[in-house]
């Protein structure tokens, strides 16, 4: 059931089906009117063949019923029907008389008796109505069942007739009797049964043949492309883009294919462009946040910032003018000449803690300050090295060698000279207190031309920032300096007035960092337009 489902929905199945039942009517139609036509053939020939006897019986015969030598006659007619063609041969008068016949025993009888014989034996061999005194021919059976064809010659009555010594018949008469000569159709009936079993044969074979041919042809010429096809479609359809068909025809067919490989470069293509927009656009909505995410903590950074300024400038006020009266009785008592040591050490401490905290008092101040920066054309190469100067013995100290690396022809940029230098001390004095036990400080300056940026890097060769503090070390009062530890104290103002301070320039401040490998600070500042219009044009000149 299954293998005959299979076969029902096969192309090959049903072409080669259709076909054949179609050649099969074709054969059997042809072969049908081809043996018939054959037949009709054979049976003028035979009829052909009988006539010409009848004939020759009556020409060489005439001579001899001229001269009434009947004996003759009918030596001559039993001659000719020794033949295995003939079957019988009679002599009718024209009242239907039988004169001769070679069969005895019709010899003398009328056709009349002859039918009365014949409706005793049921047969229509000889019935008046399928033998007219004429010339005709007519097809039977005889009592054997053999068919047999039948030629009924009229003798016409000549000139030489009305006087003749056989008898005399009046001159008027045309018709002076009837020649039946009956031929036996069994050899054509073989014949014709043998050519039906050759074309029928002939037709089976070349069905057979043309089924073949024609389900080889259609098997290479349509099944086989259009189940490479379909293999083609059902792997785009999985999206197997690089499958490719191979052109085995110029033909319709080949186009097909041609066409099917065109629509998946295509669709390849197409795919890929929307594969390469979809990242991008995932790259730019990614980049896109974190530019969001950046300026949000910039934007919460700066609001931090500000309302912590207003607040610490309001305390740094409050506690500044306590603290002015502390330390002025502080230094009176110090120098109080009737004071034991112990008590002027004592007082000396008060006078040193009391420093500290105006100290970080005037830190405060410095924090809540919102200076505009007096900004001018400086070398910050220059304003680097002025910095080194001053915190040298902070890498003395600490053991920490410090290399330099600057650009050829940096040019000058719009800065605050001062406020740099307090960036510059900050991120130095911190990277010299990340390297206790020594390192390496590397400094770099140099530009960049495609985003017009001048770009400063102090790497540190340190203890590194552990990755939960990343994103607070810019945050006012945050510090990862532990006194007890580091034997450093921090006020966690640093960094956050050097956020600003480079905020307040147009620039930027970012950090990278990891644990026992140290720590970059990266400060990008914006090249004036104008001076870098006079330096591209200085080098042009040189």
């Amino acid at each position: 059931m299954t293998i005959f489902k299979s076969l029902s929905r096969s192309l090959i199945s049903k072409f080669t089906f259709r076909t054949g039942l179609v050649l099969l009517v074709t054969i059997s139609l042809f072969a049908s009117f081809n043996i018939a036509t054959l037949k009709e053939i054979f049976l003028q020939d035979a009829r052909s063949d009988i006539e010409t006897v009848s004939e020759i019986i009556l020409h060489t015969t005439h001579f001899q019923m001229l001269e009434d030598n009947r004996l003759r006659v009918y030596q001559m007619m039993e001659e000719v029907r020794s033949h295995e063609k003939i079957d019988r041969i009679r002599l009718f008068s024209p009242t239907g008389l039988v004169h001769f016949s070679t069969y005895d025993e019709e010899t003398g009888k009328s056709i009349a008796d002859i039918n009365e014989t014949c409706k005793e034996c049921i047969s229509d061999e000889f019935l008046i109505d399928n033998h007219p005194l004429e010339d005709s021919s007519r097809v039977f059976y005889n009592n054997n069942g053999e068919e047999i064809l039948s030629v009924t010659t009229a003798i016409p009555n000549q000139p030489s007739c009305s006087t003749a010594a056989c008898h005399v018949h009046p001159p008027d008469v045309k018709t002076i009797g009837y020649l039946e000569v009956q031929g036996s159709l069994a050899k054509i009936g073989v014949q014709a049964s043998s050519y039906r079993d050759s074309i029928a044969a002939f037709g089976v074979i070349l069905l057979l043949l043309v089924i073949f041919c024609l389900s080889w042809m259609t098997q290479s010429m349509v099944i086989n492309p259009v189940h490479d096809l379909l293999l083609h479609a059902r792997k785009v359809s999985n999206m197997e883009l690089d499958s490719h068909l191979i052109l085995k025809s110029n033909d319709e067919i080949g186009e097909l294919s041609e066409a099917f490989n065109d629509m998946t470069a295509r669709l390849k293509e197409t795919t890929n462009e929307f594969q390469e927009l979809t990242e991008t656009l995932e790259a730019k909505v990614l980049e896109r946040t974190e530019e969001i995410a950046q300026v949000n903590d910039q934007l919460v950074r700066s609001e931090k910032l500000a309302s912590l300024g207003e607040l610490v400038a309001g305390i740094a006020h409050e506690i500044n003018n306590p603290l002015t009266g502390i330390l002025m009785f502080a230094n009176m008592f110090a120098d109080d000449k009737r004071l034991d040591d112990r008590q002027r050490e004592d007082a000396q401490t008060i006078v040193h803690e009391t420093k500290r905290c105006a100290d970080i008092v005037k830190r405060l101040l410095d924090f809540s300050r919102t200076s505009i920066p007096d900004k001018r054309l400086k070398s910050l190469s220059q304003i680097m090295e002025n910095t080194l100067a001053l915190v040298s013995h902070h890498a003395t100290v600490n053991d920490v060698e410090i290399v330099c690396h600057y650009g050829v022809n940096l040019p000058d940029i719009d800065v605050d000279p001062t406020q740099m230098e307090q960036v510059f001390i900050n991120l130095l004095v911190n990277a010299c207190h990340a390297m206790p036990t020594g390192g390496r400080l590397t400094i770099t300056i140099r530009t960049d031309l495609k985003r017009d940026l001048l770009i400063t890097t102090i790497e540190d060769t340190g203890q590194g920032i552990a990755e939960e503090n990343m994103g607070r070390i810019f945050d006012p009062f945050f510090t990862t300096k532990n006194q007890e530890l580091d034997g450093v104290a921090g006020t966690g103002l640093g960094l956050s007035v050097s956020y600003g301070i480079i905020e307040n320039h147009g620039g930027q401040i970012s950090v990278q960092s990891a644990i026992g490998h140290g720590t970059v600070f990266t400060i990008e500042l914006p090249i004036t337009s104008l001076m870098r219009t006079a330096k591209d044009t200085t080098l042009s000149i040189a």
